[in-house]
């Protein structure tokens, strides 16, 4: 390539880059004074979100809280924003979570996630929102959390001071993208999430209460699942194990488990089979009715 389109391309892919930057909202931080179990003020202690509106014509009130992924121990920029303006472009209001990593452990994240369900349905009459239509979505470890929201939530303190505490953390539908899943299960399980999640020798019955396929129960919101047969990193099973809880549990779910595909894909723009699953996740939110009938 001529030195001067190489350099053209780059200086273009860089202005696309600052752009995209200078586009993204303002965090919100989830506690204006300061969050539970803090050690700190620095930006890894402020747990914050980002919300993301669809266009006014496309909006439907439907809102997701995206918690990206990264092993409990970084957060994916690509499951993160990349779901935010897909799921404004079927127009759906997203949050997207920065939860407290390592060296931050339970319950830090699964505080930040509640906290977030809590502040979009606190407010949803100020953002256009139905508090009855509030989901959480989340990628590997961002999956764990998503299905620890949707397996430890709790209806709010009705005496709390502050008015987001008094509202339900229960989503409304959860959707597991290649989750981890289960802490228990030596076969399964992915180590470096349950490490620093839980610590190096964790309690046995701490890793049994965040192993979440056993904490389904009739309550667990609708949930979507997709994973994929080849995933290295988070084995299928993971997807398979809490499948199994809903169906017990006689919770509405839906599955689709995929022949190929390597683990942290997110939108999986470059596969032509793989990149199905946003599509498959439509339907199934226009059937919960969470977007607008065709």
């Amino acid at each position: 390539m001529p030195k001067i389109l190489l350099f053209a391309s780059l200086f273009f892919l860089f202005a696309n880059v600052i752009l995209a930057q200078q586009q993204r909202p303002e965090p919100i931080p989830l506690w204006p004074n300061g969050a539970p179990q803090a050690k700190g003020s620095n930006p890894a202690d402020i747990p914050s979100i980002q919300i993301y509106k669809p266009a006014q014509n496309l909006a439907t009130g439907a809102a997701i809280v995206v918690c990206p992924g990264g092993g409990y121990g970084a957060l994916a920029d690509h499951e993160g924003y990349d779901y935010a303006k897909y799921l404004n472009g079927i127009g759906i209001t997203v949050a997207v979570l920065k939860y407290r990593v390592a060296p931050y452990q339970h319950p830090a994240p699964m505080l930040d996630a509640s906290r977030a369900i809590r502040y979009l349905r606190s407010k949803a009459e100020e953002l256009k929102l139905d508090p009855n239509r509030i989901g959480i979505m989340g990628s590997s470890a961002g999956g764990h959390l998503t299905a620890t929201l949707a397996t430890h939530f709790d209806d709010g303190d009705k005496n709390a001071s502050d008015p987001i505490e008094r509202v339900s953390s229960r989503p409304d539908v959860a959707i597991l993208c290649y989750p981890v899943i289960t802490l228990t299960n030596e076969a399964f399980v992915h180590k470096g999430s349950r490490k620093n999640l839980l610590g190096e020798n964790p309690d046995p019955k701490l890793v049994e209460l965040m192993s979440n396929e056993k904490q389904v129960t009739a309550k667990t919101p609708p949930t979507f699942l997709f994973h994929t047969m080849d995933d290295g990193a988070v084995p299928v099973e993971n997807s398979i194990l809490f499948a199994e809880a809903l169906r017990k549990n006689k919770v509405p779910y839906e599955m689709h488990i995929y022949e190929h595909g390597r683990h942290g894909v997110g939108l999986a723009p470059y596969d032509n089979a793989l990149n199905t699953w946003p599509k498959l996740l439509e339907n199934w939110l226009r059937l919960r009715g969470f977007i607008k009938q065709m």
